[in-house]
C-alpha cells in the first residue's frame, strides 16, 4: 500500500514517521451506558485531554498513533479526526470486531461470513457508516481459552477483505496466547505473514513464543509497557533484548495499548469488578502513552540496544507492515 488512510485522509507509508501501533483514545465494554453508577462521559473533556496528549507524543518524535478500536467497543472515528485535526497527529482506525467473550456477538453470529467480509471492505474503502472516515487496516481477536468457532469466522472474513483491498491486518491475543493460531487462520486466506502484527505478545515472558511468531513471517507486538500487574516491565524489556540479540529486530513493534482519551463507564476487567480511571491510575501508574520514551527507551539504550535498533521497531517495522512490501527477517 503505498497510500494508508488516516482518519483524516490519505498518507504516503514514507511519511509515516515514529508510529504508536496500538494505542486508544477511546474504550468502552459493552454495555458502558448501562452503568448508571459510573461517570458520565464528558465528549468536550476527553478530547482536551486526547489533543494534550497527541501533542505531548509530537513533541516526542511520534507522527502516527494507530487506534486499533474495533466496532464493538466504543470505537468513535470521528472523535478521531477531531482529535487529529486539532493536534496534528496522524491517527489511523480499523475496522473488524473483538472476542467473542467481551466482544457483541449477537449480530455478527449470525451473518454469513461473505457479509461480514463485505462490511469490512466498505469501512475500508468507502468509509464507517455516512462519516466518509476510512478504515486503515483490519482488527480481529481471540481469547485466552482457544479460538471459537465465532473468533475462526471473524478471522476468515478479515483474511478474505484484507486480500481484497490489500490491507494489513492487526491481532488482540488474551495472555500472549495463540498467535501462531492467528496467523494459521489469516495466511489460509491468502494473507501473507508480513501483512500480520499479533498483539500484545509481550503478555508472557516466552522467548520461544516471541520466535515462534516472527519465525512464522509475522510482526511482534511488545505493546503493552505500562501494564506490569500482567508482567514487568523489567521482563519486557528483557524479552525485546532476547529477540535483538537473537536478530529478530525487523519482527518487533513496540507500544502500550493505553487509553488517553477517555474510558466509556467504568472498566469491567474479566467480568469480575468495574473499575474507575482514577483506580486504574493508581495501580498502574505507568500506563499511559509517552512511557516509552519517558522510561523504557532511556533504559533499553542503556543495555545496549541501538539507535538504529530503535528506529527499526517505531518507524521501519511499522512502514513494512503498512507497506507489505517485505517480510520480517531474521538478522544473523
Amino acid at each position: 500500500m503505498e497510500w494508508i488512510n488516516t482518519v483524516t485522509g490519505r498518507v504516503r507509508a514514507e511519511d509515516l514517521g515514529t508510529t504508536l501501533v496500538h494505542e486508544h483514545l477511546l474504550i468502552g465494554f459493552p454495555g458502558w451506558f448501562m452503568d448508571a453508577l459510573a461517570p458520565r462521559f464528558k465528549r468536550a473533556e476527553a478530547l482536551a485531554r486526547a489533543v494534550d496528549k497527541m501533542q505531548e507524543l509530537l513533541g516526542f518524535g511520534v507522527r502516527t498513533f494507530l487506534d486499533p478500536c474495533p466496532m464493538d467497543l466504543g470505537r468513535d472515528v470521528e472523535f478521531m479526526a477531531e482529535v487529529a485535526q486539532r493536534s496534528g497527529m496522524q491517527i489511523v482506525c480499523t475496522t473488524g470486531a473483538y472476542k467473542q467473550d467481551e466482544g457483541i456477538t449477537y449480530t455478527f453470529g449470525a451473518l454469513p461470513v461473505e457479509e461480514i467480509e463485505a462490511i469490512y471492505v466498505h469501512e475500508l474503502t468507502e468509509g464507517v457508516g455516512e462519516t466518509g472516515i476510512r478504515a486503515g487496516l483490519i482488527k480481529c481477536a481471540t481469547g485466552a481459552q482457544g479460538v471459537t468457532e465465532y473468533e475462526k469466522k471473524l478471522l476468515t472474513a478479515a483474511g478474505r477483505a484484507a486480500v481484497r483491498v490489500g490491507c494489513p491486518v492487526i491481532t488482540h491475543t488474551d495472555n500472549a496466547s495463540f498467535g501462531v493460531e492467528q496467523i494459521g487462520l489469516l495466511t489460509a486466506q491468502g494473507v501473507p505473514a508480513h501483512r500480520i502484527l499479533v498483539g500484545h505478545s509481550d503478555g508472557r515472558d516466552d522467548h520461544a513464543y516471541h520466535r515462534a511468531l516472527a519465525d512464522a513471517g509475522a510482526y511482534v507486538g511488545f505493546d503493552r509497557f505500562g501494564i506490569e500487574p500482567m508482567i514487568s516491565d523489567e521482563k519486557r524489556m528483557q524479552s525485546v533484548c532476547k529477540m535483538i540479540a537473537a536478530g529478530y529486530v525487523r519482527s518487533l513493534c513496540l507500544s502500550h495499548d493505553a487509553t488517553c482519551g477517555a474510558w466509556l463507564g467504568r472498566p469491567v476487567f474479566g467480568g469480575r469488578r468495574a473499575l474507575r480511571a482514577e483506580q486504574i491510575a493508581a495501580f498502574m501508574p505507568n500506563w499511559e502513552p509517552t512511557h516509552l520514551f519517558k522510561r523504557i527507551l532511556p533504559q533499553l539504550r542503556e543495555r545496549g540496544v541501538s539507535e538504529g535498533d530503535v528506529n527499526t521497531m517505531l518507524v521501519e517495522n511499522p512502514r513494512r507492515f503498512f507497506v507489505g512490501e517485505e517480510g520480517p527477517r531474521k538478522r544473523d
